[in-house]
């Protein structure tokens, strides 16, 4: 009852969809082959569909023309025949799971790169190079508008034919069809500039031919901005103007609304709002454009939450929910708000992973869930019991790693124990979720809490497990996710030692933690540029000291992803903490009450110095090894990972000795930092390619 807005059928054109839930398009750097949906795709979206999704589209940014590059983030090439058998592979799994699926069609215009694959020449309207990807381009020509209108329809064409269910144009983050309407890019003079009329002229011709080769009764919807957030760009107002317009000739099924455009580093951290924002920040946009239209609106931008979806549609503002990224964390999450089982789901924390990933080309992996997209290799979102032996596995570590390792054995049937030093679970996401801007990545440490206790796991928070204590347990198998510590002492000159009291330098984790105090001038060296650095640097600031963050490498926060580190950016300069880069921490020495970090110049070896009274040092993590190396020569495995079936997805050929010799000791496995310093997401997969086999 609670969610029944959820779960009311709605009309789209001439097709119904099963509830209001919409997995929105998104590059999902999968498709392969000259961009075919090939098995891997098409197991992603059926999963979603499994999992009770009513429509997913997909293929964000998936071009209609070969010179509007795909090849960059592996989009789906909708510019050749080819694609129709695969898109009927794709509707077909899609289907028989009660799903509907279409997908976003588009011609990127400027917004891609031109230095790769074909050398394009990137088209314009007026010739004005895109910011983010500082591309030149040409200012298109009457011809080539001509052809692209043709692409587009035939594209759509291909997609019909493909069995799919509609299409979602592209009119959104600066492609080609928003560059014509918006004065900011479009300078033209001609019929395809200027005046209002002229500027949609475009965007009217492609849905024209759209609609000319595929009918009235296949489904057409387009997806636009509902605020482009620049002084000279399209307005909210100006958005409704133009929606309502397109609404007006009857040829628009739906709309898709956003909120920013996307053109500049600043406005693409609006786009998919990371944990920072508040929940469904754009909201209003969507709601604004409903008000003008009689075309159903989706709405998607942090809607991560099924209490949150329910509000928003009783009240009203928008037809449909977006919950994209909450489907790349769950792609059950329908299916267990039926289930009644809201608290088992795992809810999407807008860490970001999946779309900054997307935005270096890689593909989308979600930092709390390793079988999103690994569909196809076999590794399973729903863990079956295991139909062998009941085993008792003891897990030392309760980070990602370890609690992902607890929980998948635990769901396999075993008996779990698992031991934790602190004496609350998280390990570095506990430390993590202490930054000003990183609070909300505490949930996945809440759902693995509530997983753990619903699976009955044996947690023996504050205890410090050693040889004996595991041994008293007689395990059949050992895993050790014990992470590890701050690397401080890679340069004796830096002036680090163990006693606090002694020690000239901290880390990032004494200073999140509240180990040690903040100080009032400091100096952070970062030699990572990965989060640590700038939330310790955004924290100090917060705290009302003056900071500094120093890196060797280009900038601050260099390994931030590109929707996350631009919110960072923001508080930092509004806090105006002083960002340099291109200097490494050569020393550091007492004088006086005071430290001095000697900074030496990455280029010219030229040195410079800065008096401060606290040096924090994030260097990254050296792996905790001793209880491993106690362990090893116990195990009948030696600890060895056998990398041929961990890279294949396949059980560990140790598992397979267990009930060869009972004394011949335990299967024995490490991973996350304790093995080797990598992120949340390698520890998580890690534990669950190894774990599933138990």
């Amino acid at each position: 009852m609670a969610f029944d807005a959820l779960f009311k059928p709605i009309e789209i054109g001439n097709l119904t969809i099963r509830n209001r839930v919409v997995s929105t398009a998104h590059a999902e750097v999968y498709a392969t082959d000259g961009g075919m949906t090939t098995e891997r795709y098409v197991k992603y979206y059926e999963e979603k569909a499994k999992g009770g999704v009513g429509l997913a589209i997909c293929g964000g940014s998936s071009p209609v023309s070969i010179d509007s590059p795909q090849a960059w983030w592996s989009s789906v090439n909708v510019s050749t025949d080819r694609i129709i058998p695969h898109f009927q592979n794709l509707a077909d799994a899609v289907h028989k799971h009660g799903g509907k699926i279409m997908i976003q069609i588009t011609h990127m215009g400027r917004r891609s790169r031109w230095d790769g694959f074909d050398w394009p020449t990137l088209l314009s309207p007026s010739g004005i190079r895109e910011p983010v990807h500082r591309s030149t381009c040409k200012t298109i020509e009457e011809e080539e508008i001509w052809r692209v209108i043709d692409d587009f329809a035939q594209g759509a064409r291909r997609v019909k034919e493909g069995g799919l269910d509609g299409i979602e144009l592209s009119a959104v983050h600066q492609h080609l069809i928003d560059q014509f309407w918006s004065p900011r890019v479009n300078k033209r003079e001609d019929q395809w500039g200027g005046s209002f009329e002229n500027r949609m002229r475009f965007g009217m011709e492609v849905l024209k031919a759209v609609r000319a080769e595929v009918g009235d009764d296949f489904v057409v919807g387009m997806r636009i901005c509902g605020d482009e957030f620049h002084p000279d760009g399209l307005t909210h107002d100006d958005m409704k103007q133009i929606a309502a317009y397109y609404d007006a000739t009857g040829m628009v099924d739906f709309f898709g609304v956003v909120g920013s455009g996307c053109d500049t580093h600043d406005t693409l951290a609006n786009v998919i709002p990371n944990m920072s924002y508040p929940p469904e920040p754009f909201l209003h946009l969507a709601a604004g454009i409903k008000e003008v239209v009689g075309a159903p609106v989706i709405h998607a931008q942090n809607i991560k939450d099924p209490n949150q979806a329910s509000r928003i549609l009783e009240g009203g503002y928008v037809d449909m929910v977006g919950m994209t990224r909450a489907h790349i964390a769950d792609p059950h999450l329908i299916a267990k708000i039926k289930m009644d089982q809201v608290d088992q789901i795992k809810q999407c924390v807008g860490a970001n992973y999946c779309i900054d990933r997307q935005y270096q080309g890689l593909d989308v992996l979600c930092i709390q869930n390793a079988a999103t997209s690994r569909e196809y290799m076999g590794l399973p979102h729903i863990i079956e019991p295991s139909d062998g032996p009941k085993r008792k596995v003891v897990v030392v570590g309760g980070g990602p790693g370890g609690m992902e390792a607890a929980r998948v054995a635990a769901e396999r049937g075993h008996d779990v124990t698992l031991f934790e030093a602190a004496d609350q679970l998280g390990g570095q996401i506990t430390l993590a979720a202490r930054a000003p801007q990183r609070d909300q990545i505490a949930g996945i440490t809440r759902w693995y809490q509530l997983e753990l206790a619903r699976l009955k796991v044996d947690l023996r928070l504050g205890t410090r497990a050693d040889a004996a204590t595991i041994g008293d347990l007689r395990p059949d198998i050992v895993v050790l996710a014990t992470g590890g510590q701050p690397f401080l002492s890679q340069v004796p000159e830096w002036g680090y030692a163990e006693d606090r009291e002694q020690s000239l330098v901290v880390s990032t984790w004494d200073i999140l933690s509240g180990a040690v105090e903040p100080g009032r001038n400091v100096l952070i060296f970062d030699s990572i540029c990965e989060f640590a650095g700038v939330s310790a640097a955004d924290y100090l600031a917060d705290k009302g000291a003056k900071v500094e963050i120093v890196t060797d490498d280009i900038k601050p926060g260099a390994a931030v992803g590109g929707t996350t580190f631009p919110t960072y950016y923001r508080s930092l300069y509004e806090k105006e903490v002083i960002m340099t880069s291109d200097l490494a921490l050569h020393k550091v020495y007492r004088e006086g009450d005071s430290l001095v970090a000697v900074l030496e110049n990455e280029y010219t070896g030229a040195q410079e110095e800065r008096v401060v009274d606290q040096v924090v040092v994030e260097n990254g993590v050296r792996p905790d090894e001793a209880l491993y190396y106690t362990l090893k020569e116990q195990s009948r495995n030696k600890g060895q990972v056998d990398l041929e079936a961990l890279y294949a997805i396949q059980p560990q050929p140790a598992l397979a000795t267990l009930d060869d010799d009972p004394n011949a000791g335990f299967v024995l496995f490490r991973l996350g930092d304790c093995t080797a310093p990598r992120n949340t997401h390698a520890a998580i997969y890690d534990a669950l390619r190894i774990c599933k086999d138990f």
